[in-house]
């Protein structure tokens, strides 16, 4: 079974681009954070994915 959520960590080295540009984007509203607890927020494989393809 393949993960549907990630961190930010996970999803800055799959877009290839800095953590805080990920957290930049979720203020931007080009993705979409998940709070699962104050210390875990995730961000969902598939919104991940299509914003991959408008950066590529």
């Amino acid at each position: 079974m393949e993960k549907r959520y990630y961190r930010a960590k996970e999803v800055a080295v799959y877009l290839g681009v800095s953590i805080t540009t990920i957290w930049n984007y979720a203020k931007e509203g080009k993705l979409t954070a998940k709070k699962l607890s104050t210390q875990a927020t995730v961000f969902d494989i598939k919104e991940i994915e299509k914003l991959f393809e408008e950066v590529a």
